[in-house]
């Protein structure tokens, strides 16, 4: 990969470990701190995606994805209260939530490149946040994949409350679920600005800009 792809790479392993770090900070009741970082990985790919293409966007996605398991290796090895810090089902979970969602973003981006600026990035993201929300969550905590991982069930995730504190009754997860979505979509429309501000500033053109 060369070396013009390296902010790229960088970033792109700056927010995974970072997020990997900050996913074991409670923010409130329903999300962890991780929650406000990692969505920036869809930043990095659409970024990487407009200024040089579908392939090297890919190449980055894959390098997080091996920076990714890495920080669940380490992270299965250091035991807290409960346990490992990541179990088998969170490592499956975000292993496949990342690498599904990332690659789905880069497709979408790159069907829509030639539309208004804004239409590929928000598109893509949306997409693809909401894939990652519900392939993370629904092989992490699911009362239907227990057989995965029968010796460290998630049972605290499975608990029925309200939605959200209000709504109707769901499994604990789901509550997570929907907050860590509304989370990245709110980011998702965020990420615009930069997104232009970025493109802008390295294409120098704006015209060049579709």
């Amino acid at each position: 990969m060369t070396r013009k792809y390296l902010p790229g790479i960088l970033a792109m392993a700056a927010v995974v470990v970072a997020s990997n770090i900050l996913v074991q900070h409670l923010l409130g009741q329903w999300l962890t701190w991780g929650a406000l970082t990692y969505p920036f990985a869809f930043l990095v790919t659409d970024l990487m995606n407009r200024i040089y293409g579908a392939g090297p966007a890919r190449r980055v996605v894959f390098f997080g994805f091996v920076v990714g398991v890495i920080c669940s290796l380490i992270g299965s090895q250091i035991h807290g209260e409960f346990g490992p810090l990541v179990t088998l089902r969170v490592a499956l979970g975000s292993g496949a939530a990342f690498l599904a969602a990332q690659l789905v973003d880069v497709a979408i981006f790159d069907r829509l490149r030639e539309g208004r600026w804004w239409r590929a990035p928000l598109a893509s993201t949306l997409v693809g946040s909401t894939l990652d929300t519900a392939i993370f969550f629904t092989i992490a905590f699911s009362a239907t994949l227990n057989a995965v991982e029968p010796g460290n069930m998630p049972v605290w995730a499975q608990e029925v409350l309200p939605l959200l504190g209000t709504g109707p009754e769901a499994p604990l997860w789901v509550s997570l679920a929907v907050a860590d979505w509304a989370v990245k979509l709110s980011l998702a429309l965020l990420a615009l600005l930069p997104f232009r501000m970025v493109v802008r500033r390295i294409l120098a053109k704006p015209a060049e800009i579709h």
